[in-house]
């Protein structure tokens, strides 16, 4: 088609699934979505996959389904390796290579262990589908060797380390004391669940550090009223599959030890041969073009965002509807607008009936009751189908009001189980 602009965009997260979005409304642009998986996932319900609360169905979305009936689009399942600034093309693992006229590179992120000893080989990270699968296997699983064994007790089959507590490593940890203390109990009702620990630390002094002093320290006393064993001002300094050790020299036994602490650009960065800046992201100019390459775009946890914005969903949202009008301005000969993001606030689920809201710039807080509800209505809306809206809906209410957490299949047996080492 004469005058069509060809838009190649790497990685279907928030970031590029909202570019994606708003380009195939438009005439005289045609897509190529590249991401190694088929689908987009709902990152922040992951920790609810983990927790056996909603069911994967509803965290994942299949790329053609999401854009069904669209011609201006083309999906690609393939693993993005390099890319040629100059010639504006991608390479995959594959072997194909894409052309544009445009680039967006939103590859995202993966887990940054910070060259923690063991922490690749002995954790559980919660940052993808995969990841929350693995993690729900390995949670359930433990009971079930404790029930079969619970000489294994002892050995610390049954503690929990969350290391992170920032929104991650905070709401996975409320879960865990929910699964403890209400749901588990009628399904193991010989196992000796009291004596199962729950464990969220943390270098900073604060739980939920980004939030403000109030909900901190609502977070705090909720968590610790529900049996969460804070960890504070403290490093994780080595991992095995036996224990957690701090910095403080405390050794925590344990064969289940989550990581939440922390992201760094995808790998496709150091390939790049563009500027890194901080967590090897890349750097950006205020529109979020890459500096040299006007052409270039890099936009939610793969850039580094002007004013240093959190790694959130709603920046990297944001970021890519702002690139696609960007784009269409481009191609109509307008110019292009610095990115500004809006903040609608933060919010954290601590727990069953407990949540932490902060709304707008000026953060106005919510906590407890309210809250849970508030964020239950945000990220219910925010889902990416009605289906999958209704359904998340239908499953909370179930286990509200059943008290159970449904999605207990242990379907990652291999992935989940640790070989006990004497």
């Amino acid at each position: 088609m004469p005058n069509q602009t060809r838009v190649v965009i790497v990685g279907g997260g928030f970031a590029g699934m909202s570019t994606a979005h708003k380009l195939v409304q438009q005439r005289g642009i045609h897509v190529t979505l590249i991401d190694k998986n088929n689908y987009h996932q709902f990152t922040p319900l992951l920790y609810q996959v983990a927790t056996s609360a909603i069911s994967i169905d509803n965290v994942a979305t299949t790329f053609r389904s999401y854009f069904e009936g669209k011609s201006n689009i083309d999906i690609k399942m393939a693993k993005v390796c390099s890319i040629d600034p100059k010639t504006l093309t991608v390479h995959t693992e594959e072997g194909e290579s894409y052309q544009g006229d445009v680039l967006v590179l939103a590859a995202g992120s993966v887990v940054n262990f910070f060259d923690t000893t063991g922490a690749m080989e002995n954790s559980f990270p919660l940052y993808n589908l995969n990841d929350a699968e693995r993690l729900r296997s390995r949670i359930i699983l433990a009971f079930e060797e404790a029930d079969r064994n619970p000489k294994l007790i002892d050995e610390g089959v049954l503690n929990f380390v969350v290391v992170g507590a920032g929104p991650t490593g905070t709401e996975i940890a409320g879960a865990l004391a929910d699964m403890i203390n209400i749901s588990l109990p009628k399904e193991y009702a010989d196992l000796a669940l009291t004596k199962a620990k729950i464990y969220l630390v943390d270098y900073s002094h604060a739980v939920l550090s980004a939030f403000s002093e109030e909900s901190q320290k609502y977070a705090a006393e909720t968590l610790h009223k529900r049996g969460v064993q804070l960890r504070l001002g403290l490093l994780v300094r080595s991992v095995t599959d036996r224990y957690a050790l701090l910095s403080s020299g405390e050794k925590i036994a344990s064969k289940t030890i989550i990581w939440a602490g922390g992201l760094q650009a995808a790998q496709l960065a150091q390939e790049c041969g563009l500027v890194q800046g901080h967590g090897g992201r890349i750097e950006v100019q205020p529109d979020l073009t890459i500096k040299g390459f006007p052409s270039i775009y890099a936009l939610g946890d793969f850039a580094n965002m002007p004013g240093r914005l959190p790694q959130l969903a709603s920046v990297a949202q944001q970021s890519g509807y702002w690139t696609a009008d960007n784009i269409i301005a481009t191609k109509k000969g307008k110019p292009r607008k610095a990115f500004q993001y809006k903040d609608k606030g933060i919010m954290a689920m601590i727990g069953r009936n407990a949540a932490v809201v902060e709304v707008g710039k000026k953060r106005r807080e919510l906590t407890g009751f309210f809250a849970f509800l508030t964020w239950l209505s945000v990220h219910s809306v925010l889902l990416s189908t009605l289906r999958q809206r209704i359904e998340a809906l239908m499953q909370w209410s179930c286990g509200y009001f059943s008290k159970n957490n449904d999605f207990q299949t242990i379907d990652r047996i291999k992935d989940a189980h640790i070989i006990w080492k004497k």
